[in-house]
């Protein structure tokens, strides 16, 4: 159901707050995922480590900088001379925004990183990005493209006769 009222709005400040907790949450996340598989992989396991070890590490973290500077790019606050905050920068929680896809890829990262200390068939994972990028593609621009009507609209008289029709056949059926 949905709240009543006004939908409330974020503050400048509150959104500059927001996204220097967010940009470090998921510096975190990013550096936690690494350092664990450096460690298990290329610490505990480096004799038995090959050259997909090393692929996905390099994957990962290419993957890790675009998406991290992607986001801290749309969060840069811009400041006034005398030290104000003239503009929190695009807020990065908001739903159904560039960012929340941004974060949706640091995470799956992070997770088919960690995962994959255990076995490289699990980067398949990574597939799911472009299937989601490929879905929304679909869902957002092509599918409505492709389903449009392109016929042009019948005159409003010829709809209302139609519909009398259709209506005195349907009353026919039952």
């Amino acid at each position: 159901m949905a709240p009543k009222g006004k939908v409330a709005t974020k503050g400048k400040k509150q959104i500059y707050e927001e996204n220097k907790e967010t940009l470090t949450f998921y510096l975190r996340v990013i550096l936690g995922a690494t350092v664990l598989y450096g460690a298990v992989n290329l610490g505990l396991f480096y004799n038995s480590s090959t050259f997909w070890t090393w692929v996905v590490l390099a994957f990962c973290s290419i993957v890790y900088a675009a998406a991290y500077r992607s986001m801290r790019g749309m969060a840069q606050a811009s400041f006034s001379e005398d030290g104000s905050l003239l503009d929190g920068g695009i807020d990065l929680n908001m739903e159904q925004g560039m960012a929340e896809h941004l974060k949706d890829i640091v995470l799956l990262t992070a997770i088919v990183q960690v995962l994959s200390c255990f076995s490289l068939y699990v980067c398949y994972f990574w597939l799911l990005a472009p299937g989601r990028a490929l879905y929304l593609l679909w869902v957002n621009v092509l599918g409505p493209w492709f389903t449009a009507d392109s016929s042009p609209p019948a005159p409003p008289e010829q709809n209302e006769k139609r519909q009398r029709r259709q209506e005195r056949r349907q009353m026919k059926r039952f």
